[in-house]
Order: C-alpha cells, then sequence, then structure tokens
C-alpha cells in the first residue's frame, strides 16, 4: 500500500493522525506502519458511535447437562466411539494461545509460565502431556493448531521448537496467527502504540475459526479429514484435551457443538453459564446473571443455571463452515490501553482510557443448532490460571495438580 492509499483510507474513518510521525520513520518502519494500515479493519470503530448499553438478551432459558452419573454410564460406548474418531484422524485440537502473562507478572507468552516448584513445569507442557495421554490411549497423533497473536507469535513458535514441542510430533503442530482490533479512545481515535505503531489487541476468542480459515489452516484440517475440532484456552492446566469420552458423546448424539462444563462453586461464582436464549444455545456471561436466574430451579429443584463453561468446546467443521460468513456481535470492553500522547510520548493510565472490540465464542455457539453441556468434575478438570495468587490462581493450580497427583 503507498502512502497515498493509506491517508485515503485514514481518511476515510477520520484516523488521519496515525502519520503524524511518519516523516520521522525508517523506511522498515514505514514500510511496516502503510501494511498495518492495509491489513486493519477500521470499520469496527463505529462500534464506538453506537449504543454502548449491552443489547438486550432474548428470552434465557435452563439446557440441561448431560450428567456424571449418566457420562459413567455409558462411558463404555462414548469411549469406543471416541477413540474410533481419533483414530479415523476426523479430530483435531485448537490452542488458544494468543494471550500474555502480564497478570501473572510475566512478559512471556501466557503458555511459557512456568508452574514448577521443583522442576520446570510449565503451562504448554501440561496442555500437550495431556493431549499425549489420548495420543497413547488410541495409537494415534491428534493433529494441533497453535493459535498465537501479534504479541506473541515469534516467541511462541520458538519456545516450543527450542522444548521439541514437549515430545508431540512437530508434524502435527501448526500455528496460526489471530487477527487483531484496533484500540481506540473513547471517541473512536486509534491509539499509536508507538509512532509507526497503531495500538491493537487480540480480537477475542470468537475470531479463531476465521483466523484459522484466513491463514488457510482450515482448509488444510479438512483436507486433511479432519471433521471435529477441540477449542480449548491455554490456562486450564487440568483440562483433557482430545477426550474421547467427550468426543463419543458429542458424535453420538449429531451435536453441532458440545461445551464441557463444570457444577458452580457458588451461584455467583465469575464464570459463564450455559443456557438457551430463544431456544438456541447461548451462554449467559456471569455479570449477566440476574439475582432471579441465580435462584432459579429446574423441574428436580436443582439449580437451574449450574453449569458453567470451561472453554473447551467441540465444534464440528461442517457447522462451523455454514456460520463462517456470518458477520458476529462486536462486543466493546472498556480497557487500560498504554498509547502515545500527542507528543508521542508513552501514557500507562492507571484507569480504563478507551476501547478493545472482541468477538466472542459464545455467539459462535448461538449461531448453531445443537449443543450437548458435558460435566466434568471440577477437581479433576478445572484449574485455570487466570492471577498469580487467590482465586484462580498459581497457587489453586498448583494445589489442585497436587491432588491429581500431578508432579511440579
Amino acid at each position: 500500500m503507498s502512502y497515498e492509499e493509506a491517508l485515503k483510507k485514514l481518511k476515510d474513518y477520520g484516523q488521519e493522525h496515525v502519520l503524524a510521525h511518519y516523516g520521522e520513520l525508517s523506511e522498515t518502519e514505514k514500510e511496516n506502519l502503510l501494511t498495518q494500515i492495509e491489513i486493519t479493519d477500521f470499520s469496527v470503530l463505529l462500534a464506538c458511535k453506537e449504543d454502548k448499553k449491552a443489547a438486550e438478551r432474548g428470552e434465557i432459558t435452563p439446557l440441561a447437562a448431560m450428567q456424571l452419573p449418566e457420562i459413567e454410564e455409558k462411558r463404555e460406548k462414548f469411549q469406543a466411539i471416541g477413540l474410533e474418531t481419533i483414530r479415523k484422524g476426523k479430530v483435531g485440537a485448537v490452542l488458544l494461545a494468543g494471550g500474555m502473562g502480564t497478570r501473572l507478572g510475566s512478559d512471556d507468552p501466557k503458555g511459557m509460565y512456568n508452574i514448577g516448584l521443583t522442576k520446570e513445569v510449565y503451562i504448554f507442557q501440561r496442555l500437550i502431556e495431556n493431549l499425549m495421554d489420548v495420543v497413547e490411549m488410541s495409537g494415534s497423533w491428534v493433529p494441533l493448531y497453535v493459535m498465537t497473536s501479534d504479541k506473541n507469535h515469534e516467541a511462541t513458535v520458538s519456545f516450543l521448537k527450542d522444548k521439541d514441542y514437549f515430545g508431540y510430533n512437530k508434524d502435527y503442530v501448526t500455528f496460526f496467527m489471530q487477527e487483531m482490533a484496533p484500540a481506540s479512545d473513547y471517541d473512536g481515535k486509534v491509539y499509536m502504540e508507538e509512532k509507526g505503531k497503531i495500538s491493537t489487541s487480540p480480537n477475542g476468542n470468537g475470531g479463531w475459526y476465521s483466523s484459522m480459515y484466513k491463514w488457510g489452516v482450515a482448509e488444510k484440517a479438512m483436507e486433511d479429514g479432519v471433521e471435529y475440532l477441540n477449542v480449548f484456552a491455554v490456562d486450564n492446566v487440568l483440562q483433557r484435551i482430545a477426550d474421547p469420552c467427550f468426543v463419543g458423546a458429542v458424535v453420538d448424539g449429531g451435536y453441532a457443538v458440545g461445551a464441557k462444563v463444570v457444577k458452580k462453586c457458588a451461584p455467583d461464582e465469575k464464570i459463564g453459564v450455559i443456557c438457551l436464549e430463544d431456544g438456541r444455545p447461548s451462554i449467559v456471561e456471569y455479570y449477566e446473571l440476574t439475582q432471579e436466574l441465580m435462584n432459579a430451579r429446574d423441574e428436580r429443584g436443582d439449580p437451574a443455571y449450574y453449569f458453567g463453561v470451561i472453554l473447551n468446546y467441540l465444534f464440528r467443521i461442517a457447522d462451523l463452515e455454514k456460520i463462517r460468513e456470518k458477520k458476529l456481535p462486536l462486543h466493546v470492553v472498556e480497557k487500560k490501553i498504554p498509547h502515545l500522547d500527542e507528543k508521542g510520548e508513552l501514557v500507562k493510565p492507571d484507569a480504563p482510557n478507551g476501547y478493545k472490540f472482541e468477538q466472542l465464542v459464545l455467539d459462535m455457539i448461538h449461531e448453531l443448532d445443537g449443543c450437548l453441556p458435558f460435566e466434568v468434575e471440577r477437581g479433576r478438570e478445572f484449574a485455570p490460571i487466570k492471577n498469580k495468587t487467590g482465586i484462580d490462581s498459581v497457587e489453586s493450580a498448583r494445589a489442585l495438580c497436587k491432588e491429581n497427583g500431578i508432579q511440579l
């Protein structure tokens, strides 16, 4: 893209300030900035001018989960179906690893964080070890697709290569990058991270399939015969990945998507809850749960909104393809965004000062026809690492690993 073309695009969206320091940049920096302008979708900034109130939700009703007793009854059947599906190469795993370890006090990608006590044990390592259990059980390698971001791609690729993928077959590991969205002030004016770089952030956990498709990875997966993708977050070190029982239950029931869920530990726990919205599968975020919904009971007298999602889903690719062209809702999120001021000096705000723009996986699920909430044991599959200490922390994850006989 030429300077003139870039300026025209920026003028169309009222963002000419992006080129304010263009004359001070090196030739390489100029080229990088023009490329960034070319690939950036500035149309997301229009959301700033729209009503900021959360979109009105439809009618929320309970969605019954397949609970542990029923799963145990059918485990042998589900396991057999799942293992056969895996052996036929129909299951791939997608690791959402675009985040950084900032809240853990690290400048590295989150997956590179060492949770070991007596030896080095990295988050990436724990996840790959969990997937290796299935490889050994099935006798088949599961294709692993690792989604990185603009901020951590090189570090992630380099780290996993240096660690020899923790024993995973490198021929079955593919990297792709998450799309980025510009960050802006409250008036929709994009912030600059550097004089030659627009401030951006990953476009949310709902953008993973479109990113996978744009990189040509989704098409390659389909060509290779992959029919199901198990999408999972980087920060839960106990979760089972490409779990044959889970795969078997989803395949047997003919569902478009399955969602691993756990019983909530408290009505107000900060975890999204699986439900129906206007008769279609959906997720109500913890901050959207009214007291009425928290207290609601089902026909058995159990809490109606009892099962929280752990960001471990099994999607059928054929159904993802049907919704690939659909424009998912854009969620405008207030954040603290470091940026350059008008003098070109870096500002690190203490309070939220603008917006980031995200698509969420819950909106993908809502577009699909059928979802199986599949209960897993909380103590055996849910050890999220969001913070360094306290709830959902490195400390709590270490304790849960110890309870499960995992040496750290």
